[in-house]
């Protein structure tokens, strides 16, 4: 029998999170899907029978390897005051807790310093062995190929170097149990004749890639010269996308419509990189920036002694716009005389600067955006009408981000990706959670929010780490709905009680004031009470209070300093 035994699950446990309301299974930040075995048991019988067994193992092997890192990652967040040996079956026991086999650990020595690792495990209701019995009978050989990846992968992240293990029992192949042996591949004299189901399958691969080869020619034939700023698939997005391609190659004026936030001016940069005159100037004017007396002469240009200050003559953004495109964005905000001018340029295709009565010949395209609802503006008498049928020829609507959920895992990606070499900054992705909680906000500053709010995960999400909730949401993180924990019986608790309504919150902190409590002590007694909920594990005792384990530690040696 073993003499290795595991600490409590606790801490696990406390990670395994069952969302009721809105059927999302949490394991840390990483969603977690809870699948019949049977499909599974499908699943690999359809790999073997359509790629055959040697590359269906590969594919399993890899796809537990994948996994075992995500769980290894998670393991470096938890017992960080415990022994090497505890830290590490923080893997057996997930791998455990997530169902897939009880793990009994005869052998482990692990020294990360030295990079020595050899580790023996026994498992028993390995899932692979007894559906591989049941749809293929006894087998010849080992056939726990996603669980040796599993422990592999685990293992490796742990280590920082490659250590795989090999199953040299299976139930499958008539032992009474599995057993499993891993140490440094360089420790294994026949590694050649395994390690290549941890690689990269060539056949599989080049199937992979050729199929990105003809969806790439598939879009390129779609749409010949997609801009890579703008990101998105979901339908609102696409139908602008195609407004503006059409728009492209004439010389329409274009009013694009849209909240604050939502990427006008990168579809105007678009549609200028789309167009003819891609190679000659795109200006950019934010009318509402301008103060009333000097918008005339920013977009029109000025002369030499029109007013006072004016002491040389200068070109405004119309004339340094020519053969080229001239964005003006927030154009609702324009004074009426400036709108009389620029329905002129309009109508003309002609300006005159400020302070002269010489007209120049302009070739502009003119690329306008509002926020504001221009028929209400006419309306009031805030716009001019016949200006505003001038502009509202081709109108796109740029929906909000609300609007397009779809696209904000591959904006995500393309933010982070900018922000980490901004910062110079590297970071493993975003949880699963955090991108849940992005999906779920309203987002009213649309896709400028939204990259405000990545660029601060980038920041402050450690080197190398994932961006978590907290990253994003400073102090005012999005509310969850109750979640169910496991108890140590297997059974699901309750979801936790919350303070869902104002209602509720004012009990609460009316039963505190009414007794008298003063607020450093209340403090300390629930720190001491989450403690003890944890059995003193700290990480665990701060995930139920929802702070980070460093603040719950400086919480604690403030109070004990106190005494």
């Amino acid at each position: 029998m073993s003499s290795i035994h595991y600490p409590p699950s606790t801490d696990l446990r406390e990670m395994l999170r069952f969302s009721p309301d809105d059927g999302l299974i949490w394991l840390g930040e990483q969603r977690m899907v809870l699948l019949h075995t049977a499909a599974l048991s499908a699943l690999r019988k359809e790999l073997i029978e359509s790629v055959g067994m040697e590359q269906a193992r590969r594919i399993l092997t890899r796809m537990g390897f994948a996994s075992g890192q995500r769980d290894a990652e998670l393991a470096r967040k938890l017992r960080g005051d415990a022994t090497t040996i505890e830290s590490f079956l923080v893997g057996p026991q997930l791998h455990t807790l997530e169902g897939c086999v009880h793990t009994d650990p005869v052998r482990l020595e692990v020294d990360v310093e030295k990079g020595h690792f050899y580790g023996e495990f026994r498992w028993s209701h390995a899932w692979e062995a007894e559906v591989h019995l049941k749809e293929f009978g006894q087998a010849e050989h080992p056939v726990c190929w996603m669980q040796v990846g599993y422990a592999s992968g685990f293992t490796s992240y742990f280590m920082g170097r490659f250590i795989p293990f090999r199953e040299v029992e299976c139930a499958a192949a008539g032992a009474e149990r599995c057993r499993i042996v891993g140490k440094p591949v360089e420790e294994w004299p026949d590694a050649q004749e395994f390690t290549p189901y941890f690689e990269a399958d060539s056949i599989v691969g080049r199937l992979l890639e050729l199929r990105e080869q003809v969806e790439a020619m598939r879009q390129s034939l779609a749409c010949r010269r997609r801009i890579p700023d703008l990101i998105g698939s979901s339908t609102g997005f696409q139908h602008a996308y195609d407004l503006v391609v059409k728009a492209a190659t004439t010389k329409v004026t274009v009013l694009l419509l849209g909240e604050t936030g939502v990427g006008k001016e990168r579809f105007a940069h678009a549609l200028h990189d789309l167009s003819p005159r891609r190679d000659a100037p795109f200006v950019a004017v934010n009318c509402a920036a301008l103060p009333d007396e000097l918008i005339e002469s920013e977009l029109f240009g000025v002369e030499k002694g029109a007013f006072t200050g004016a002491h040389a003559a200068r070109a405004g953004k119309f004339e340094r716009a020519d053969g080229g495109t001239l964005f003006l964005d927030e154009v609702g905000e324009l004074p009426l005389s400036a709108q009389a001018k620029l329905l002129r340029v309009l109508q003309e295709g002609e300006i005159e600067r400020l302070g002269s009565e010489q007209t120049r010949k302009i070739n502009v395209r003119l690329v306008a955006a509002t926020n504001v609802n221009l028929h209400d503006a006419v309306e009031e008498g805030r716009f001019r009408r016949d200006l505003f049928y001038r502009l509202n020829v081709y109108p796109v609507t740029i929906p909000p981000l609300r609007e397009r959920i779809a696209d904000i895992p591959a904006l995500v990606d393309g933010m982070i990706a900018r922000f980490c070499s901004l910062h110079d900054k590297r970071v493993a992705g975003i949880t699963d959670k955090a991108m849940n909680a992005l999906k779920a906000q309203h987002w009213p500053g649309n896709v400028r929010e939204l990259q405000n709010v990545l660029e601060r995960g980038v920041i402050l999400a450690p080197g190398n780490g994932w961006i978590e909730v907290e990253h994003l949401f400073i102090g005012g993180a999005p509310v969850m709905p109750p979640q169910a924990g496991v108890g140590a019986d297997g059974k699901l608790r309750e979801p936790q009680a919350r303070l869902p309504t104002v209602a509720a919150e004012g009990d609460v902190h009316d039963a505190l004031l009414d007794a008298g409590i003063p607020l450093e002590d209340f403090e300390q007694s629930l720190l001491r009470r989450a403690v003890e909920r944890a059995n003193g594990n700290l990480a665990a005792a701060a995930r139920l209070l929802g702070m980070t384990r460093p603040q719950l530690n400086y919480r604690l040696k403030k109070h004990d300093g106190e005494r």
